[in-house]
């Protein structure tokens, strides 16, 4: 295929994306008054706690086998590369520019942790639906890019509520320890008739004193719990409940009727074998792809949750997804002149 007609398959996701996103905005605006601050919150709840565990599951259960997580077994290390790659770079980021200590790990998970479970479920589906897709049969390949963005939403899901989630956290108590040494400043300017027997203790960061307090082994096991209960989070449960039955053939028999899209999955399967990298373009197109995403929407998620950063998280999302309008289409069509 010719460099046009591979720009011309890249872009046509993003464009629909974009399209769907500025009808989304118009909607969102005053002027339009359809989607007012209360309406947004409720429908990003439902969103986080039924769709999106509930997409996953149904995805997972359907197209993901235990043969296919053994022969993906890559996915995870790319995945883990990506947050690797970025994580470094976003320190470089920090060291350089020397941002607001309760900003650093912001940035950090702006440039570590991309969106994989969001865009890849919209943007592989869509390129397998083009009519001059170099993927092949188009039923064939929207089951199966279905079933890789499906994979890489839910190990996306684990890094996030993990790593991502723990650095903006970090960031809310930077926050927290600047507010306390502000209004510890403000009562050491008091007069001693006005300072109580706390004030001198005050001098000592907070964190200093629980850290003499906490020990090794109490850290560990808060650290293990904080992780469980970060995995308990709704998507991340929904892809647990979709990777148990689309391993256990049993279960996976009893919700589907129809196992046509389940035979493609393992038909295909057999005919990537196990390498070093199944052999399939659209595989490894997925892998490539997680290289150039933009950062992960749950991290204004998570700046809401902790009431650090929003604003800053916000303006860093725009920008970044912006840009991404061009980039994503630029690599996309480099990904796919390497690959076909």
């Amino acid at each position: 295929m010719g460099f046009w007609s591979l720009l011309e398959v890249a872009s046509m996701p993003v464009i629909q994306v974009l399209i769907i996103s500025l009808v989304g905005a118009y909607l969102a605006t005053d002027r339009c008054k359809l989607f007012p601050v209360e309406a947004r919150n409720s429908m990003n709840k439902v969103v986080f706690v039924i769709f999106a565990p509930a997409l996953m599951f149904a995805n997972l259960a359907q197209t993901v086998t235990l043969q296919d997580m053994v022969s993906w077994w890559f996915m995870p290390v790319n995945m883990g590369l990506t947050f690797l790659i970025g994580g470094l770079l976003g320190w470089m980021v920090v060291k350089i520019l020397k941002p607001p200590p309760y900003l650093e790990g912001l940035i950090v998970a702006t440039c570590s942790s991309g969106n994989m479970g969001n865009l890849p479920i919209i943007l592989v589906p869509a390129i397998c639906d083009e009519d001059k897709s170099p993927f092949g049969n188009r039923s064939v390949c929207r089951t199966v890019g279905l079933s890789y963005a499906s994979f890489s939403m839910a190990l996306g899901g684990f890094y996030i509520w993990t790593y991502t989630f723990r650095l903006i956290k970090g960031s809310a108590m930077k926050f927290k320890e600047m507010e306390e040494s502000e209004k510890t400043a403000i009562k050491s300017s008091n007069s001693d008739l006005e300072a109580d027997h706390k004030t001198k203790l005050l001098g000592a960061p907070e964190g200093e004193l629980v850290k003499k307090e906490t020990g090794f082994w109490r850290k560990g096991v808060d650290f293990f719990h904080e992780i469980l209960e970060e995995l308990r989070a709704p998507p991340t449960v929904g892809a647990i409940i979709g990777f148990i039955f689309g391993a256990v053939t049993w279960l996976r028999n009893l919700i589907i009727g129809d196992d046509a899209p389940l035979r493609i999955v393992q038909a295909t399967a057999k005919l990537l074998g196990f390498g070093f990298l199944p052999a399939d373009p659209l595989f490894q197109y997925v892998l490539m792809l997680q290289f150039t995403l933009p950062p992960a929407m749950n991290i204004g998620t998570m700046t809401q949750l902790y009431n650090v950063g929003q604003d800053e998280c916000s303006v860093l999302m725009l920008w970044t997804y912006l840009i991404a309008i061009l980039a994503l289409t630029v690599w996309s069509t480099i990904f796919l002149h390497l690959l076909v």
